[in-house]
Order: structure tokens, then sequence, then C-alpha cells
């Protein structure tokens, strides 16, 4: 069984995402333990990239920020060593398919493996392409995990028939960012899902707030908050880690109480 289901299996599932090094490693580490300590089920890491094209000028901004610090993908996997030695739930990275590509396929996700990182997210890999890395995922037994968008249509089923880990279903069109409401009709999407496979699904782009958290885990597994938790990293800078953990605290708590 996958690892990652285990964030699922205690009711909804709260999910930050956190740059690393933004604005450097030791914050990212202090973040994401005050994260894992306030009750967040798995943490999604991004690995910063030149070119992050699904992500809106929050997430854009702290990929920059991480760059020009000096981050590459060698020091992101020596941080991940280092954060295993205690931190125990599941982790995936999310990134682009070029640094996968340009670091070699197989040695980063044969490493991936090695330092127990559970899933790989890559917004820009076609679900038709999804073929280039699969195998390998296989091998190392990494869930390569899916993205569902509402553009997706006639296709959610089968990209659901097929999911691994947990389906991460983009709540509305465009890029990562903070929304006052979320109109895109996520129930039936999350239906046609229930119909094709059992693996949890997680909603995620744009939403802020324990009211949105709540509304969103009503229809699904659990939520995904990125931008919010960046925007902290961006005000706070280094002393962010209290700040987030209560942020994942409310957020969390949100999601234990009965849907309205």
């Amino acid at each position: 069984m996958s690892n990652i289901r285990k964030a699922f299996e205690k009711g909804k599932a709260f999910i930050p995402f956190i740059t690393c090094g933004d604005p450097d490693l030791e914050t990212t580490g202090a973040a994401v333990r005050a994260a894992v300590e306030n009750g967040a089920d798995l943490i999604e890491l991004g690995i910063p990239f030149s070119d992050p094209t699904a992500e809106g000028p929050v997430i854009q901004g702290a990929n920059l920020r991480a760059l020009n610090g000096g981050i590459t993908t060698d020091k992101i996997f020596d941080f991940v060593r280092e954060l295993r030695q205690d931190v125990k739930i599941p982790m995936v990275f999310m990134t682009y398919a070029n640094v996968v590509f340009s670091y070699d396929a197989e040695r980063f996700i044969s490493t991936c493996k090695e330092i127990g990182i559970d899933g790989l997210i890559l917004p820009d890999l076609p679900y038709e392409e999804k073929d280039e890395f699969l195998p390998l995922c296989h091998t190392y037994g990494i869930d390569l995990i899916s993205l569902i968008a509402p553009t997706s249509e006639n296709r959610i089923a089968m990209i659901a028939k097929e999911a691994e880990g947990f389906l991460y279903i983009v709540s509305s069109l465009g890029v990562t960012g903070m929304r006052n409401e979320i109109k895109t009709d996520l129930a039936s999407i999350v239906n046609v899902v229930r119909q094709n496979t059992d693996i949890p699904c997680a909603i995620g782009f744009g939403i802020s707030t324990p009211e949105q958290a709540k509304k969103m885990a009503a229809l699904s597994d659990g939520v995904i908050v990125g931008s919010a938790i960046i925007k902290l990293l961006e005000k706070y800078g280094k002393d962010a880690s209290d700040h987030i953990g209560a942020y994942v605290k409310a957020m969390k708590d949100s999601l234990k109480s009965k849907p309205l």
C-alpha cells in the first residue's frame, strides 16, 4: 500500500505546500516541523524552477528568492535526508519535468526513494506523456501523482482509473494563488473520480481560509494550501514558523469540525 494513503486515514487531510529554500533551508525546516506539530498530514515540498508555469505571483516569488539564495536540487535532497530523521509523515515533491530531466530522471527518482520521498507531482507533465517517468517511478516505489483540472472533462475518468497516491484536483482555472471564492463545479468532478477509483483526492489552488478549507473538505478527502503559507514566509522570513504553525492549526481544526 502507498505510504501516502496514511495521510488520509484519520479523517480529512491537510496538506501544506512549502517552497524549499525560501528564504533558506533552515527556515524551510522550521516551517515543515511547525506544520507537522500542528496537524499537517502530508507535506508537499516545492523544488524551485526558473519558469514555474502553474504558479501565480506568490509562489513564483518564492521560487525566485530560493534560486537567488543558491538553492539546488542536491541541497534539497540533503535537506530532506536531515528532515527525515524526525519528520515521519508522508512527503512529496512538487516540481517541473525539466528539473527531473536536467538532473537525470533515474538519478532523481532513485534519490527520492533513498531519502524517503513518497511521491512526485509534475504539473507541467501532460497525462498523455506520463510514461516518460511512470516506469521509473514504479521501479523505485514513488507515486506519480496526477492532477485533474476543470478542463480535464472527458479525461477525468481515465486519469482517475490510473491514479496513484492521491489525486490532486485543481479547484480553478489559471495559476495557483489565493481566491475570494471558488466557482468550479467540483462536486461533479469528484463524483466522476469516486466512480473510477478509491484513491483519495485532495483539492488545491486558491484555498486560503478555514471556511474555504471546510467547504472543499466536505467534497473531497483533503485540502492543499500553498500561497497562503508562502505569504507568511514572505512576510515574516526566518520568523515565519510560529505563524505557519498557528495557521496550520486553524486550518486543520476547520477540517475536524462538522460541515455546516
